[in-house]
């Protein structure tokens, strides 16, 4: 019996930390809704050595518990990504914001490219009209690539 319990002790405990790695760790409710309502987050990602980039001012898609960004691939912050390095931090409104730790990973979703776009122009409608062309070009050719950044 004992064994019985520790085993499925055991199966939950390892299922939790699974979904935890899987979906993220869930934002508190007040962090939503700065997320929901900020223009802006700032993100600084993890260098070789360890510490954080400065966080650099962009533009973002909070979506499904995650915060979306569009960005070059030659940027630092994919870049870091594609050298393994997916340790970020995220500051909402503000560079010295509430903020939280968050895993980055480069992925295509053209579902999500069609609600950032929709998304950035009714939350950037000044500048959209400048960038948008940059985004929908970039995206089918390479030159801009899509940041799941998830909770940790």
């Amino acid at each position: 019996m004992l064994r019985r319990v520790q085993s499925t002790a055991l199966i939950v405990a390892i299922a939790t930390a699974w979904s935890t790695v899987a979906f993220g760790a869930e934002l508190s409710a007040a962090l939503k809704d700065q997320l929901g309502s900020s223009t802006y987050v700032y993100i600084a990602s993890q260098r070789k050595n360890g510490s954080f980039s400065k966080p650099a001012e962009i533009w973002f898609l909070f979506h499904d518990n995650a915060v979306w960004v569009g960005t070059p691939p030659t940027s630092w912050r994919a870049k870091r990504i594609k050298a393994g390095r997916t340790a970020a931090k995220i500051a909402v409104g503000k560079p010295d914001g509430p903020s939280f730790e968050a895993v980055g990973a480069i992925v295509q979703d053209p579902k999500i490219h069609a609600l950032m776009f929709e998304t950035y122009a009714k939350k950037y409608p000044d500048g959209w009209s400048k960038f948008e062309e940059k985004f929908r070009t970039g995206f089918k050719d390479g030159s801009r690539v899509l940041i799941k950044y998830t909770p940790k």
